[in-house]
């Protein structure tokens, strides 16, 4: 399965925030749209970064409270894995599970196409193990 099928089946949509983002509104728009992690662009919607809650999260031990006041490029992930449409679940799945990320954005000509999760991928997993189930259930049963 391609990631195009995926998205085809998820959707397209991708939630996004500047740079310039406070981190307190970054974690209402977590919140808002109930994903864990959210697409840094700059204004021409060119992708700069990514960040998560475990960004957040691990920032927030380090630096403190004042954190929540501060902009998401001090905390962003600038170095963002991605992949195209083109790809197979399965390489997905194997870059996920290599840099331990768990969102990956879809880039097609440099510009942001959609976005899967970690959770994305398990499900068509799921899905496929499913079939394959019942096509050997029923192959058995024919006899």
């Amino acid at each position: 399965m391609r990631i195009s099928d995926l998205l085809r089946n998820k959707g397209a949509a991708v939630a996004t925030v500047s740079p310039e983002t406070n981190v307190t509104e970054l974690l209402e728009r977590l919140a808002e749209h109930n994903v864990g992690a959210l697409v840094v662009v700059d204004p021409e919607g060119g992708i700069v970064g990514i960040v998560s809650e475990r960004d957040v999260v691990r920032r927030l031990n380090e630096r403190g409270p004042q954190l929540l006041d501060g902009s998401v490029s001090a905390i962003m992930t600038k170095m963002v894995a991605s992949c195209t449409p083109e790809d197979s679940v399965d390489q997905l799945s194997v870059l996920m599970t290599e840099r331990r990320i768990r969102h990956v954005p879809v880039v097609v000509d440099g510009r942001l196409a959609g976005i899967v999760s970690i959770g994305d991928v398990v499900k068509t997993r799921m899905e496929q193990l499913e079939k394959s189930q019942e096509q050997l259930e029923a192959y058995i049963s024919q006899g």
